[in-house]
C-alpha cells in the first residue's frame, strides 16, 4: 500500500509541475526582453481550454493520429517515474532499467512522429525527417552520458548511476547533457518553439494537425520532457548522494529552476542556427559526453 502511495505521489508531483517549466522558461524570456510576458501558470490555462475544445480530423488519419501522442506521453511518463527523485530514489528501479530509460524514450519520439507522418501532410512528413535526422546524434550523446555514469557507478541502474558524486568530468557531461536537453526539447539554437513559419519548424510543424485533448496531451507531454532532462542533468553532475533527504530534495529544486533559466536565457541570448550547423553542434555536444566517458574510465583505472 505504502508503495502505490508513494507511485501515486510521485506522479501527481511529474504531472502537476511540468507545466511550471515553459511558463518559467517564457518568463526569463520576457524579463530579457524588457516585456511583461504570459504568467507562469499561462500553460496551465492554455491546457485547460485544449480539454474543453473538440478534435478535428482529416479524412486522411487513422487511428494512429490519436493513438500517437497518447503512447507518447505515456511513455515519457514512464522515463520519469524510472528517475530516482534525490534520496527517495525510484519507484520502478531494477537492474537495466537505465536501458528502458532510454528506449521509452526512442519511443515517445517514434509515436509521435508516426502521428505526423500519419497525416500525409508533405510539412509534417518534414518535420518528422528533420526530428529523427538529428535524433542520432542526440541520442548518441545521451548514451554516452549513462555509460559514463555506469562506469562511475558500475551499474546500469539509474538510482545508482544518479547516486554518487560528481566526478571529474562532470563539467564536460554537465555541458553536454544541456546542449542535447535543447535539441531534444526543440529549444533555441536547434529549433524555435515559438516560430510559425512552416519552412524552419521542427517539432512545432509535427503538430500542426492536432487540436482539442490531442494537442493538450502533446503539449504537457514536451513540457514533461523538459522537466525529465532537467531533473537528468541535475543529478548526474550534483554530489546528492552525499547531502541530506532535506538539503538533496533542495538543491535538486534549485538546480532544475537555474536549468529553466539557463534555457530562458540561451533561447535570448542567440539566435537559432542553420540547419547544416545542427549537427555540427550535435557532435560536440557527442564529444563532451566522450571526453566525459575518457576522464571516468582512466581515473577509474587510476
Amino acid at each position: 500500500m505504502t508503495i502505490a502511495l508513494d507511485m501515486l505521489l510521485r506522479l501527481f508531483v511529474w504531472l502537476l509541475l511540468a507545466p511550471l517549466m515553459p511558463g518559467i522558461v517564457n518568463k526569463v524570456k520576457a524579463w530579457v526582453a524588457g516585456r511583461r510576458g504570459p504568467p507562469v501558470l499561462q500553460l496551465y490555462y492554455d491546457l485547460a481550454k485544449l480539454w474543453r475544445k473538440g478534435v478535428v480530423l482529416s479524412t486522411a488519419v487513422s487511428p494512429v493520429h490519436i493513438a500517437g501522442p497518447a503512447v507518447a506521453w505515456i511513455a515519457l511518463l514512464g522515463a520519469a517515474m524510472l528517475l530516482p527523485v534525490g534520496p527517495g530514489g525510484a519507484v520502478m528501479a531494477f537492474r537495466g532499467d537505465a536501458l528502458l530509460f532510454v528506449y521509452l524514450l526512442a519511443l515517445a519520439r517514434f509515436c509521435t512522429a508516426a502521428a505526423a507522418l500519419d497525416t500525409g501532410s508533405a510539412f509534417e512528413g518534414m518535420g518528422a525527417a528533420r526530428e529523427v535526422s538529428y535524433a542520432i546524434l542526440s541520442e548518441a550523446a545521451i548514451l554516452t552520458a549513462l555509460l559514463t555514469l555506469a562506469l562511475q557507478s558500475e551499474s546500469v541502474s539509474l538510482s545508482t548511476m544518479l547516486a554518487p558524486a560528481a566526478g571529474a568530468g562532470a563539467a564536460l557531461l554537465a555541458a553536454g547533457l544541456f546542449t542535447v536537453l535543447l535539441a531534444e526539447n526543440c529549444r533555441v539554437p536547434f529549433d524555435d518553439p515559438n516560430t510559425h513559419l512552416e519552412l524552419t519548424m521542427i517539432h512545432e510543424v509535427m503538430v500542426l494537425d492536432h487540436s482539442g485533448p490531442p494537442l493538450a496531451v502533446i503539449l504537457h507531454g514536451a513540457s514533461l520532457k523538459l522537466l525529465l532532462f532537467a531533473v537528468l542533468l541535475a543529478e548526474a553532475v550534483l554530489p546528492l548522494g552525499k547531502l541530506s533527504a532535506l538539503a538533496a530534495v533542495g538543491t535538486l529544486m534549485g538546480s532544475v529552476l537555474v536549468i529553466a533559466v539557463g534555457v530562458g536565457l540561451v533561447e535570448s541570448l542567440l539566435a537559432r542556427f542553420a540547419f547544416r550547423r545542427v549537427p555540427m553542434f550535435l557532435t560536440t555536444a557527442f564529444l563532451l559526453c566522450l571526453f566525459a566517458l575518457l576522464v571516468a574510465w582512466k581515473g577509474g583505472g587510476a
